[in-house]
């Protein structure tokens, strides 16, 4: 089978098939520019006024995951390895499996999100009750959720080529709407005058903002890996997930100060962009949903140690699909704080590995020893997890500083969990 058209699944990705900044840039930008992020600004921007408190939040919270996913994307990019084969470092090849599983399930449960809001969203904009016509929705789950696959199916050129074309589009969509909604509300001192209508801690803000995309930013290596440089790895991944999601973020929650509305959907209806909503709402969608079972596709390949993602990817379709039937798109904020949560820390856990563990070196994957579960990995994640979940501030934050402290104190006290120690 040809590694190449596969995209490398179980193996490190060669120079010879690295891509460009603009090519990552483009790709990454695609990912983030994700409706559930207008969604959860939407939800921010009725909680808190302009200034400083909207703002604050919105741009600690995508600083936070633009470092957290650099940090992960340089790795990805100076080893060449997706998440699911670094992991196999971290927590064992058998250990390996906890990760894969959670992330993989997260991947689906994003697909699956998507795939039921562009069905339901569609027919609200077009004035059809998804509610009263269940039949319908649902068979536009059905077309949408084994049609967005498609270009993930393609592989890396298949999303850098609709990220080409969507991206410019959504990026002007977005500057319409903002200067409609600034038009609307009289300008800065307008904004700042707004009081807002509902009640949200900055701790959960914050974790929102951050939970949004930290299981994808997690899954980054599995693009930042074809980056010819770790430089451009990070500069991507910022580009991406601090600047494109903060601007999402923005979006949503600007809109939903001034129109008093926390649904995307009924802010660009009330600003007269029906159509353009309709167009923006799916190239938004198709441009992460490509990339989320893309994601599912890498950790599905190593967890069945099989190179055939195009087949694994048309698998996790499926599966999404019928998630989108259960309609876990009702499901939202819950799903975002439960990421927010149990996520970061299996970030923490790579970097302590490959920083701490293994000073920046790895071996080639095929040939090193792993051992079957790395102690040290599984129980820094644990703690981590328990952190995140247990302690104020800023959870996302806590876990993963707490995984890199636990995995680095559980290393130097157990021998077994040192390189080339241990290993089956």
């Amino acid at each position: 089978m040809d590694r190449k058209d596969q995209d490398y699944p179980l193996s490190e990705v060669p120079m010879s098939a690295r891509k460009s900044l603009r090519s990552l840039s483009m790709v990454l930008l695609g990912f983030t520019f994700f409706t559930a992020t207008m969604f959860a600004g939407g939800r921010i921007g009725a909680a808190f006024p302009m200034w400083p408190d909207l703002i604050l939040i919105i741009v600690i919270g995508n600083l936070l995951l633009g470092a957290y996913v650099a940090a992960i994307g340089a790795i990805g990019a100076r080893t060449g390895l997706n998440t699911a084969l670094l992991s196999r470092f971290g927590f064992g090849r058998v250990g390996a499996r906890l990760p894969d599983i959670i992330l993989g399930f997260t991947q689906i449960g994003w697909y699956g999100w998507g795939t039921a809001t562009m069905a339901v969203v569609l027919l609200r904009l077009i004035g059809v009750d998804p509610d009263a016509n269940a039949g319908l929705a649902y068979a536009l789950m059905i077309v949408f959720g084994l049609a967005f696959c498609w270009t993930a199916y393609i592989g890396y050129r298949g999303l850098e080529i609709l990220s080409l074309i969507s991206v410019p589009l959504m990026v002007l969509l977005l500057i319409v709407s903002l200067s409609i909604a600034w038009g609307d509300a009289g300008g800065w001192s307008g904004l700042t005058g707004l009081q807002p209508t509902e009640a949200l801690g900055i701790g959960t803000a914050i974790t929102m903002v951050f939970g949004t995309f930290v299981s994808g930013g997690t899954q980054a290596t599995n693009w930042t890996r074809f980056a010819a440089t770790p430089r451009q790895a990070i500069w991507a991944s910022l580009g991406a997930f601090f600047i494109g999601n903060g601007l999402m973020v923005a979006t949503g929650a600007i809109g939903a100060l001034v129109y008093q509305q926390p649904d995307v959907v009924d802010v660009l209806v009330a600003q007269g962009l029906t159509v353009l909503g309709i167009a923006m709402l799916f190239l938004n969608l198709w441009t992460t949903q490509d990339n989320t079972i893309y994601n599912f596709s890498a950790v599905g390949c190593t967890g069945f140690a099989t190179e055939n993602r195009k087949l694994v990817t048309i698998i996790g379709a499926v599966i999404g699909t019928g998630l989108a039937l259960m309609r876990i798109d009702l499901y939202l904020i819950p799903f975002l704080l439960l990421l927010g949560t149990f996520i970061p820390p299996i970030g923490g856990v790579i970097m302590a590995d490959y920083w701490l563990r293994h000073r920046g070196q790895y071996p080639k994957i095929a040939e090193a020893a792993l051992p079957a579960f790395n102690v040290a990995g599984i129980l820094a994640y644990a703690l981590g997890c328990l952190v995140a979940y247990v302690t104020p501030g800023i959870p996302p934050l806590n876990g993963i500083i707490a995984a890199i402290v636990v995995y680095a104190v559980a290393v130097r006290l157990m021998p077994a969990a040192r390189p080339g120690i241990g290993a089956a």
